[in-house]
């Protein structure tokens, strides 16, 4: 079960953007890496071509680049510091049953990952 979803504010552990914070855009299981949003930004150059309305397209643009699972944590809402995830099991009743659902939550974090 994947610890890092979309979405999660999660804090960058290592490399040159240490420390910065941001909202997760993509998951790549297959590669094990995730886009954040505002983080690890590269130069993409792209080949200047034509749409239909004769407009020209391309250039050189900025975007995110994926960054390994591991060098990223999730930042727990209350103290706003990496922590890890842990899974718990819940009954939850909805419409008169019952079910059993795995909630992830915030594990206490210490002084620092």
């Amino acid at each position: 079960m994947a610890n890092i979803k979309k979405d999660d504010l999660v804090q960058v552990l290592s490399g040159a953007d240490r420390g910065k914070q941001g909202k997760v855009l993509e998951v790549i299981p297959e590669t094990n890496r995730v886009i954040v949003e505002g983080v690890n930004y590269v130069t993409k150059h792209t080949r200047v071509g034509q749409t239909q309305r004769g407009t020209k397209t391309g250039g050189i643009e900025t975007m995110e680049a994926p960054i390994h699972i591991s060098n990223v944590a999730v930042v727990d809402p209350s103290s706003k510091k990496p922590t890890r995830v842990g899974h718990r099991v819940e009954e939850k009743i909805k419409d008169g049953e019952k079910r059993t659902v795995r909630v992830r939550y915030a594990k206490k974090s210490g002084k620092d990952l």
